[in-house]
């Protein structure tokens, strides 16, 4: 498809291969990314699961972290599942040492919050704009947003716990929709880049 948009996935730790697969399927061109001009190359960009506080302090030893929050402060277009939510959130209530975040989303977190990796489970969740029955949530040592500000839209929510947002061109859920075979979520996220794209080609 010539008019596919090009979806980077950040390809520092995690589960970028499945990310890839699901972009593929929801009709975008996907491509890893790991170096800075490889950000000028693209119109969104996933950041997946996987340890938030190694990906962050390998996104600085790549010299990538600066030049991400840039584009991200500029509207790039941005998605990221359970450690992703984490790195796009404008603050977390228990980082780690050296951890950082390149924020984007006004929205505090809070680490591994649903449990540990024995842990891990499957829920139905209902997400705004996405039609069609739930989608099915795995959550894997998943986070959960405490609290949004005034611009964060709360798309989902599971047992009383906020676990997918919106703010602008910036999407994060909790849980890996990567991992299930059900592109819808990845679906919502290129019709973002889509939609950032279309004033450059009018």
């Amino acid at each position: 498809m010539t008019d596919a948009p090009v979806i980077g996935v950040l390809a520092l730790q995690g589960d970028v291969r499945e990310h890839l697969i699901a972009l593929a399927a929801a009709d975008a061109v996907a491509r890893p990314v790991r170096r800075p001009e490889e950000l000028a190359e693209i119109d969104g960009l996933v950041i997946p699961g996987g340890e938030s506080t190694t990906i962050s302090k390998l996104a600085v030893l790549f010299g990538v972290l600066e030049p991400l929050r840039e584009r991200v402060r500029a509207g790039l277009p941005v998605y990221g599942t359970c450690a992703g939510l984490i790195l796009l959130a404008d603050k977390i209530l228990d980082p780690r040492s050296g951890q950082e975040t390149i924020g984007g989303i006004d929205m505090i977190v809070r680490r591994n919050a649903f449990g540990r990796q024995n842990e891990s489970f499957e829920a139905a969740v209902d997400i705004q704009g996405v039609d069609g029955d739930p989608v099915e949530g795995v959550f894997i040592r998943a986070p959960w947003v405490e609290s949004v500000g005034a611009r964060t839209e709360v798309l989902a929510e599971h047992e009383g716990h906020i676990v997918a947002v919106r703010q602008g061109n910036a999407l994060a859920t909790s849980f890996h929709p990567e991992l299930t075979g059900d592109h819808r979520v990845h679906s919502l996220f290129v019709d973002m880049v889509r939609a950032n794209r279309a004033p450059e080609s009018l």
